[in-house]
């Protein structure tokens, strides 16, 4: 009995450790890739991002003029907003109880990522939700059930941007294209040699084209989502594994 809360303490012990921010930027990294990917493959299949919230508004503001070029698509941005706001609140509030910079928060956090996806790629391959791409003959009927997919993954794409702001990375929003270029440009020691803030907003940019680029292809090839939203939910859990392993502080 003492031997099993002995081990017990232990991993609460282990799970409050903070962990150094330094080089966390790597994991970051892979979310950036994993914005790209997830983004492409949603948007190709409903015209609608999960991600990157700015497209989603435009598609709102279209649809009060009804000018969005798939019926009720307005619909499904308004879901991705709404959820990729709620996503951002349940992780801050997380980040809060737990502590923002402890094992067990992170790694919470990404698991719970990894998990809506992975539930999102069970719903599409087994045909609960649609998979197959919409064809331009498809764009007029309404698909209600993609609004399942969007729900799962708008909200959990909230809490990477929301790790990127407790680590510290405030160059790496992970979910953001637009303001990443202007503060790159925008950095007066954008042609320095050293300059990490620059080479991580341009390794940000690059690997979410990446993503972008391959999640397209891999959409394109099997005319499915599922594949890509498993290599997400790969990601993801990866990196909250990696969490487990990371430097504590002293």
């Amino acid at each position: 009995m003492d031997q099993d809360h002995g081990r017990a303490a232990g991993v609460t012990r282990f799970l409050r450790q903070e962990v150094v921010s330094r080089h966390a930027d790597l994991l970051l990294f892979t979310c950036c890739l994993t914005s790209g990917l997830v983004d492409s493959t949603i948007y190709n299949a409903y015209a609608t991002f999960v991600s990157m919230q700015t497209g989603n508004t435009i598609f709102v503001g279209l649809g009060t003029s009804n000018q969005n070029s798939r019926p009720y698509g307005w619909a499904r941005s308004l879901t991705s907003i709404g959820c990729f706001v709620l996503g951002a609140f349940f992780f801050a509030r997380l980040n809060q109880w737990i502590g923002a910079h402890r094992r067990g928060s992170l790694m919470l956090s990404f698991f719970i990522q990894a998990i809506l996806i992975m539930i999102t790629a069970v719903l599409v391959q087994a045909g609960v939700v649609s998979s197959a791409m919409e064809s331009s003959q498809l764009q007029t009927t309404t698909k209600w059930d993609s609004e399942v997919p969007i729900v799962l993954l708008s909200f959990q794409s909230a809490g990477q941007i929301v790790a990127s702001r407790a680590l510290g990375y405030n160059e790496i929003p992970t979910v953001v294209i637009t303001s990443l270029l202007c503060d790159l440009m925008s950095d007066p020691k954008l042609f320095l040699l050293r300059n990490e803030k620059r080479d991580r907003r341009l390794a940000a940019f690059i690997l979410t084209l990446l993503g972008a680029i391959v999640g397209g292809w891999v959409t394109k090839a099997t005319q499915q989502i599922s594949p890509v939203l498993w290599l997400a939910a790969g990601i993801k859990f990866s990196v909250a594994l990696c969490w487990g392993f990371w430097k504590s502080k002293a």
